[in-house]
């Protein structure tokens, strides 16, 4: 062997081949391809667990306006009698602000109230990633009696 060809040698074992390299790239592929679904469902599992705290938070603060007032708000002052006093029938004797402001859910759209409910005495809720009542699996209502 000749210095000259030994030094060839050296010089074309220093880089990946394009087959080492696509191998490389199928891998990653294949492990992308496995692993984002389940980070996209973790995304849903996270929302839903979000609303789920939100309407425990506003039943609590509802519950504390039954104890301060006797009843809770009617349907036609929602929600938003738990921010500021209704102006509207029946007026709470004992009024106070119960939280700060309301949170719409984690699909951006405001939380539903009814008085009476359907499922308990009142519902709170959210329709989900649809907005729509019913559904299943991301799609399905969070509400109050679950």
């Amino acid at each position: 062997m000749t210095p000259s060809t030994s030094i060839l040698r050296r010089g074309l074992q220093k880089g990946f081949t394009l087959i080492e390299l696509m191998v490389v790239l199928v891998i990653i592929g294949v492990l992308a391809a496995l692993i984002v679904p389940n980070v996209l469902d973790r995304a849903d599992d996270a929302r839903a667990t979000a609303a789920k705290t939100d309407v425990n938070n506003l039943m609590q603060a509802l519950k504390l306006y039954r104890l301060d007032n006797q009843r809770y708000p009617s349907a036609e002052q929602g929600l938003q009698a738990l921010v500021v006093k209704p102006t509207t029938a029946p007026i709470p004797p004992n009024w106070k602000p119960y939280v700060e402001k309301l949170p719409n859910d984690p699909w951006g759209r405001p939380y539903q109230y009814l008085n009476p409910g359907i499922k308990g005495e009142i519902d709170v809720m959210s329709f989900g990633a649809d907005g729509q009542s019913g559904g299943e699996g991301k799609n399905a209502d969070i509400g109050s009696w679950q």
